[in-house]
């Protein structure tokens, strides 16, 4: 899978070859997507055809962002819902939590794939794990009836913490490929990485960069390092999130930085700069927490 052509707000023109990462069912997810959280439906149109021209060949999205139609849309209008070009894609969606259970998720599911006007996704996710009213085992086995059927590649889940991820592999004798979770510098969420590090289940970070809130972290240590390397403090948090080897879906609206975000290639954290940003770590997130929050 390589990434078409892009032009920098430079006006260079630019290849980015974006990672793959392997995950744990042997698919291959490219490391750096495009989040369209907070999108309305007719915004995301061209925010997600600008961040495929530039080369982006993964989009996350979920049917709580109330957007996925025009997200079906844009891939509609730019041939990446069909042959070749789908093919080229990964695309994620999300089970809305108040449909979790096997009859509901699967006609979610139905939903959800023809407003993304796409005969498969290439990952389905339970959206948060809702301890307080636990299906997410039942989600699964319908979860699972989808791989089998080929409309979903690969399985994963969001905001799990390991309790939770324990007792999904106790009900259904299984690890997800991936856990999408809040982390950026400044809520690194060490306990819930290493867990799936030793569980052998990948990591995928939203809020990269804390919703921008980190860019100023460590009293100017994210300026200081852009700086030395004369990159964007935004293309510093998401090297130090490459080099860590997690999967990031930063969102922008803007194509310039869209390709920013994509141009992370070009320069490498020197250790005592990439311990800088580990000490960074704080008690504070940015989004919800997982133990009593639900996307109706």
């Amino acid at each position: 899978m390589t990434n078409t052509p892009g032009t920098p707000a430079t006006g260079t023109p630019k290849t980015f070859h974006t990672p793959l990462v392997t995950l744990n069912d042997g698919h291959l997810i490219p490391q750096i997507g495009l989040g369209v959280l907070r999108i309305d439906d007719e915004g995301v149109v061209p925010v997600v055809e600008s961040a495929l021209e530039a080369g982006y060949r993964h989009i996350d999205g979920a049917a709580g962002y109330n957007n996925e139609a025009g997200v079906g849309r844009a891939l509609a209008a730019t041939g990446y819902n069909t042959g070749e070009q789908r093919k080229s894609l990964w695309l994620t969606t999300k089970l809305r939590d108040s449909q979790q259970g096997y009859d509901s998720a699967l006609k979610a599911f139905d939903d959800s794939l023809a407003k993304l006007q796409v005969d498969y996704v290439d990952m389905y996710m339970i959206h948060w794990p809702t301890p307080f009213d636990w299906r997410s085992g039942e989600t699964w086995k319908a979860f699972t009836k989808l791989r089998d059927e080929g409309r979903v590649k690969t399985l994963g889940v969001c905001n799990f913490l390991p309790e939770h991820l324990e007792k999904l592999h106790e009900e259904t004798g299984e690890w997800p490929a991936i856990d999408q979770i809040e982390l950026h510098p400044t809520w690194q969420q060490r306990e819930v990485v290493a867990f799936c590090k030793a569980h052998g289940i990948a990591v995928e970070a939203y809020s990269p960069m804390a919703r921008g809130a980190d860019l100023n972290a460590g009293d100017g240590t994210i300026e200081r390092i852009a700086e030395a390397h004369g990159v964007t403090p935004a293309q510093v948090i998401l090297r130090w999130h490459i080099e860590n080897g997690t999967i990031i879906i930063p969102k922008s609206v803007h194509a310039d930085r869209q390709r920013q975000n994509l141009d992370l290639f070009g320069f490498v954290l020197e250790p005592a700069e990439h311990a800088a940003i580990d000490a960074l770590d704080g008690p504070t997130r940015a989004g919800h927490d997982p133990l009593t929050f639900t996307y109706a």
